[in-house]
């Protein structure tokens, strides 16, 4: 015992293994102050996300339906949407194939009340447009338009359910698809 305190005399009265000691405790509790910071800004991100027009809409969606080609046929098709809304505005992409076909739509959309604009475009033919419309609370009636095409956008949300309703005046005639989270 005497010589842990003539030790610790000679070392100004800190033994080594206390200051190992208290830089251990440091690094863990700035590990532990970064992973509460990090975790209270993702929890702010998403109550953002959450408190838009948009948040009903938010997060990953998959499901199926058809497609209604200009000369009436009618395929299947399996599709993926992604909405990620931040406040009044969301950015958003769903990707629908066939065997045969495939559709590939992008949006960028804005609310001030129940009325939405935007931008749209799909990738597989390289067009893009306009979009207007209103709505709220998960169900909306967009008008999609660029030169020489217009499209009729429905979307109706109903808690982890959703169905998408397109009608066009080209080849694409319109498709009918059902999503869910």
């Amino acid at each position: 015992m005497e010589h842990l305190q003539a030790y610790r005399a000679a070392g100004g009265g800190k033994h080594r293994a206390n200051k190992q000691f208290e830089t251990s405790v440091m690094s863990r509790r700035l590990l532990i102050a970064t992973a509460v910071l990090f975790a209270a800004s993702v929890a702010n991100t998403e109550s953002k996300a959450q408190s838009g027009p948009f948040a009903p809409l938010a997060g990953s969606w998959s499901g199926s339906g058809t497609v209604t080609l200009d000369d009436g046929s009618t395929e299947r098709i399996r599709c993926r949407a992604k909405y990620a809304p931040i406040g009044p505005t969301m950015e958003m992409s769903l990707t629908c194939a066939s065997d045969a076909y495939k559709f590939n739509l992008g949006a960028n959309v804005k609310a001030e009340g129940s009325a939405i604009t935007g931008s749209w475009s799909e990738a597989s033919r390289n067009i893009s447009g306009s979009l207007q419309g209103r709505g709220g609370g998960g169900n909306y009636e967009l008008v999609a338009s660029t030169a020489g095409f217009n499209a009729n956008i429905a979307l109706k949300t109903s808690g982890n359910k959703q169905n998408v309703t397109m009608r066009a005046d080209s080849q694409f005639r319109g498709a009918n698809i059902s999503l869910s989270k």
